[in-house]
């Protein structure tokens, strides 16, 4: 059996490994050709992974100029302990404070905080957009599989 099947994740796991992490690293193409990387943080649903950022920063310009992104969600200290999810896709860039709002509060819920009060980055919402991450090819890992194979 080859190894990335053997270490594939199930959907069930993937769907519960990236509930489950809130960080990840976007990649976006600058004007150069070159990957632009940046921490984020995010929330999946309904098969999209979704995050917030300032409509003037440089992931959103290189975002508009070439929706072609990458998101890859990791966790582990040794190789044997390596698990991680990699998403590549086209973003959407949503505009408009309601949809920041919204995304705010569903990013709240998903870490299980509460909805009654809104965060300090609801003033920010006006300048603010969505990015909406729907995949086309994803690859997941999970070295714990392996079983001491390493």
């Amino acid at each position: 059996m080859k190894r990335l099947r053997q270490i594939r994740f199930t959907p069930e796991e993937q769907s519960a490994f990236l509930r489950e992490h809130r960080k990840a690293a976007l990649a976006t193409i600058d004007k150069d050709g070159f990957p632009h990387v940046v921490a984020m943080n995010f929330y999946p649903k309904d098969g999209a992974l979704y995050m917030t950022s300032y409509a003037k920063a440089q992931k959103v310009v290189n975002i508009a100029r070439n929706p072609k992104v990458a998101v890859m969600v990791e966790t582990g200290d040794k190789y044997s302990e390596l698990r991680g999810v990699m998403v590549r896709g086209h973003c959407e860039i949503i505009e408009g404070e309601d949809a920041v709002r919204l995304a705010f509060a569903e990013m709240r819920r998903a870490r299980g905080a509460s909805n009654e009060r809104p965060s300090a980055a609801d003033d920010s919402a006006p300048k603010r957009v969505v990015l909406k991450i729907s995949p086309e090819k994803i690859t997941s890992w999970d070295h714990r599989k392996l079983s001491g194979a390493y």
